[in-house]
């Protein structure tokens, strides 16, 4: 995530962003290395897909316009893209493996606690973040890895506490699954217990509502 103190921010901006990638790449290569467990086989996929569909336009979070104005390529919208992802055995166990190695890898901490902020949106540079930084970490990698990005969606939720909470939303043709910091099982969308708020439009890098209760203020929670 993004230092919290202008002295941090610095040091971070000296380095430049070839230490990030770094970070990213080594992930990424680790992530791959990773054998999917047995509960997470290409066969137990939903055979009947099941979607959450887009009910209208929603207005972001605040912390996720910040985001897209520091990170503008991990906002943009690229309409040539596939808008679903076609599963095959090869690329479920990318997913697979991605998902469990940034849960294991970073460090779970409320931007409260880390950064001295409500919410704040970034790909934990530092290894550690809350909810939505273990999700764009694993678009991210996901996307170097060849996945359309169009596809892979920045979920609002709330969750089993009541509190807001960020997910990815991944849309294929086994329908809508759910990566979460929470659990490293890769669940159907109406499986996971959560309220589904809004997403990341697939047509701009805008919003879009689920259907779900008010939206919440933040997604702080870790």
């Amino acid at each position: 995530m993004r230092f919290a103190v202008s002295k941090r921010r610095d040091v971070a901006t000296a380095r430049g962003r070839g230490t990030r990638a770094g970070f990213l790449a080594a992930g990424l290569a680790l992530a791959l290395a990773a054998a999917p467990a047995a509960a997470q086989t290409f066969a137990a996929l939903p055979s009947v897909p099941s979607t959450a569909e887009p009910t209208g336009a929603a207005k972001p979070i605040a912390a996720w316009v910040t985001f897209c104005q520091a990170y503008g390529a991990e906002c943009a919208v690229d309409r040539n893209e596939p808008a679903r992802i076609s599963l095959t055995p090869a690329l479920w166990s990318t997913i697979v493996a991605v998902n469990k190695r940034v849960n294991k890898s970073v460090r779970a901490m409320t931007d409260q606690d880390h950064l001295g902020t409500p919410d704040r949106w970034d790909l934990a540079e530092d290894g550690i973040g809350d909810c939505e930084d273990f999700q764009l970490l694993k678009r991210h990698l996901l996307a170097a890895a060849g996945l359309p990005k169009r596809a892979m969606r920045m979920t609002v939720v709330i969750d089993e506490k009541g509190e807001g909470h960020a997910v990815l939303t991944l849309i294929t043709d086994r329908g809508d699954l759910v990566l979460d910091n929470k659990t490293s099982q890769i669940l159907p969308w109406h499986r996971t217990g959560y309220v589904f708020v809004k997403r990341e439009s697939q047509d701009a890098t805008a919003w879009v509502s689920l259907g779900g209760v008010s939206s919440p203020v933040t997604t702080a929670n870790r």
